[in-house]
């Protein structure tokens, strides 16, 4: 990866991150009326991920990162991929592959507690970083995720262009719609169920479905008028029923926010307008630059969403937008050569064009 600094996962480590470089991303899943999955995420740092679409096709032959210099996990890919890189990396940070498999990496400062390295195990060893492309690239659904990952160890590499490890938890969802997040703390592999198909950041993922109860009476439906003491008490416009929802960017409160705004859509015909629809949820968690910021030697650093993404399952499609261009481009996995010999970059980042329509009368 390219012209990133970060932190590591020390004390210190733990303090900066929660103060710091803060990467906000929010995750959600739609089902659509004819039964297509997508899942979609917003992908916020910063500083500059300088992401790539990339295609990874089959038989590319991949290495595990170790701190020693025995090689670790070795691989070839048996599935190809669509998605997004980062810096550089032939390793995605979002995706879906031919078999309708998808996931993602999300940051997770703070209570990350990666695996012990040990020599004798290289040989089933991972960087934090390579896990996501690992799972996309081998596995077909969720069932055979959850048989392999036991028998990898994730530990905590240091990424070497940061100089720092990398605290991430993954979400991963099948073209059935089953949804899971794998997340490592103290030292120990934890892979959840996820029903909700909604994903941000630290704490972890048991601690935001427990805070949902919190929200138990938001609803869609606007609130009714009723009588307290006598004194009549009445809606101030549409949005009633969701009074009370955080609108804040800290991870509990886009968690929530997420959750109920996919959880109140209504059901979209296709894959297609599924994707478009969440689009237009996942705009709600935009963060313009300058609204998040932290201070590092008194020289401010600004969170920004560098790009949101949506995957269509049944498709294979990799849709995404950025922040200096917001019109939507997609990458038709099952239309690329899945059998190239090296991987397929196309650029994402390209400025905003808007279009002329004054001499476009009906």
């Amino acid at each position: 990866m390219m012209r990133c600094n970060l932190f590591s996962l020390g004390i210190l480590g733990v303090l900066l991150v929660v103060s710091q470089n803060i990467s906000a991303c929010t995750g959600a899943k739609l089902i659509a009326a004819d039964g297509s999955v997508v899942r979609g995420r917003t992908l916020e740092f910063a500083q500059k991920l300088n992401s790539d679409a990339v295609v990874i096709p089959r038989n590319y032959q991949y290495t595990g990162n170790t701190p020693s210099e025995i090689n670790g996990l070795k691989w070839k890919t048996v599935y190809a991929v669509a998605g997004a890189n980062f810096c550089g990396e032939p390793h995605v940070m979002d995706g879906v592959n031919e078999k309708g498999l998808s996931g993602g990496t999300f940051y997770f400062p703070g209570f990350t507690g990666y695996q012990t390295f040990e020599k004798a195990k290289a040989s089933s060893t991972l960087a934090p970083w390579q896990l996501l492309t690992w799972i996309l690239t081998s596995f077909k659904d969720i069932e055979e995720v959850k048989a392999a990952i036991s028998k990898v160890i994730v530990y905590n590499a240091v990424f070497p262009p940061w100089k720092a490890t990398m605290p991430l938890h993954y979400i991963i969802t099948d073209v059935k719609g089953g949804s899971i997040v794998i997340e490592y703390v103290d030292g120990k592999l934890n892979i959840y169920d996820n029903p909700t198909g909604v994903l941000t950041n630290a704490p972890d993922f048991k601690w935001h479905l427990t805070n949902l109860n919190n929200y138990i009476k938001m609803s869609p439906q606007a609130g009714t008028a009723r009588s307290v003491n006598s004194r009549k008490l009445f809606p101030l416009g549409q949005g009633s029923g969701m009074l009370g929802l955080p609108g804040d960017f800290t991870p509990p409160s886009r968690f929530v926010r997420v959750f109920f705004f996919a959880a109140s859509s209504l059901p979209q015909k296709d894959g297609e307008s599924a994707v478009f629809h969440l689009f237009h949820i996942l705009n709600n968690f935009d963060i313009p630059v300058g609204t998040v910021r932290s201070e590092e030697n008194k020289i401010s650093s600004f969170d920004r969403t560098e790009w949101t993404s949506a995957c269509d399952l049944k498709s294979r499609y990799f849709y995404y937008r950025t922040e200096t261009n917001s019109r939507i481009r997609v990458l038709k996995l099952m239309e690329c050569n899945l059998d190239a010999k090296k991987i397929m970059k196309y650029k994402m980042a390209d400025s905003e064009i808007p279009e002329d329509i004054s001499g476009k009368l009906r």
